[in-house]
């Protein structure tokens, strides 16, 4: 079996490592129980703690530990949760995890961060230089806190050497497949999958995040070209007519929009009109055809481009995956 280790830490949130103690834990036992063979534990899971006492997870619930840091030695994987508390505390009031992690790269064990977890590598100096994702929402935080790292948010997944790091929050049963697949092949990968009811091999964070349209900044101008474009985002208009209606020039207007939103006018009008598209597609059951046309798009291949350029996924794909349907 391999030796896994996840490591605890107070405020980390308990369902990113017992959600990886039962994937790893199981695999090899609960497809072979289904399908009638017998059960073959392919992992040995331990929770390590900074002194191998129990740690308070963020929601209030206590966990176990079966050693200390010290103690981890000669291990196969160690697992870094997701941070459920404030990042910067936890990050910045855990040097022994940091010391751990260091020693773990020194000795070329896989490396694997969650979501927000991967600040925690990150801070260890590990990933400088390197690959990595993060939670979509910690985005620009992580990029102004560890600028030396390729940071690649719109990733589910990223692997560089023998650091893997994962995005979101429930992020890491795609990165505990991916070392499943990657110790015992993918077949035994897709059993666990097929196994937890879960899907497998996504690839991108993009229809999970948010536009972040709002962007806080003090440029009146904007502000008042935004509030326009809320109401009228899907009609037929030029940047050129949209400068003009604000009595700005078309070179005012663009510089003064990358200067508050880092982005032209026509980006900011795509991006509102793929947002509420996303908004149609989920809460309604109009044609993508007829959603095309209410965002303000009449050519159907560029539409189809940019909305998965912009999500991840097709406005078909979209559907099946975030409409309500109760």
């Amino acid at each position: 079996m391999l030796n896994v280790v996840i490591v605890g830490f107070d405020k980390a949130l308990s369902s990113a490592m017992t959600g990886v103690a039962d994937l790893f834990g199981l695999a090899g036992v609960t497809w072979n129980r289904i399908q009638g063979q017998p059960a073959e534990r392919l992992f040995n899971v331990r929770i390590a703690s900074p002194d191998g006492q129990p740690v308070q997870c963020i929601n209030g619930i206590q966990l176990g530990a079966h050693l200390s840091y010290d103690q981890v030695q000669d291990v196969d994987a160690i697992v870094v949760p997701t941070i459920g508390g404030p990042v910067t505390e936890v990050v910045e009031h855990n040097p022994a995890l940091l010391a751990l992690l260091r020693r773990a790269d020194a000795e070329g064990w896989t490396i694997t961060g969650n979501c927000t977890g991967n600040f925690l590598l990150a801070e260890a100096g590990i990933l400088d230089g390197k690959t990595a994702t993060t939670h979509w929402g910690f985005k620009d935080y992580f990029q102004q806190r560890y600028p030396q790292v390729d940071l690649k948010a719109d990733q589910l997944i990223t692997r560089q050497d023998h650091i893997y790091c994962a995005g979101g929050g429930l992020a890491w049963f795609d990165l505990g497949l991916h070392i499943i697949e990657r110790h015992y092949g993918f077949e035994t990968a897709i059993q666990t999958a097929k196994a937890f009811v879960i899907d497998y091999r996504r690839d991108s964070q993009l229809s999970y995040s948010l536009m972040r349209l709002a962007k806080p900044h003090k440029d009146d101008l904007v502000k008042q070209v935004q509030k326009w474009l809320e109401d009228h985002y899907a009609g037929n208009f030029t940047v050129d007519e949209l400068a003009d209606r604000f009595s700005v020039s078309k070179r005012t207007l663009i510089r003064r929009f990358n200067a508050a939103l880092d982005m032209p006018p026509n980006t900011y009008v795509q991006s509102i009109r793929i947002e509420a598209a996303q908004k149609l597609l989920e809460e309604t059951e109009r044609t993508v055809d007829v959603v095309m046309n209410d965002v303000g798009y009449e050519d159907a291949s560029s539409f189809r481009r940019l909305f998965r350029k912009k999500t991840g996924l097709t406005p078909t794909e979209y559907r099946r995956r975030f409409s309500r349907r109760f």
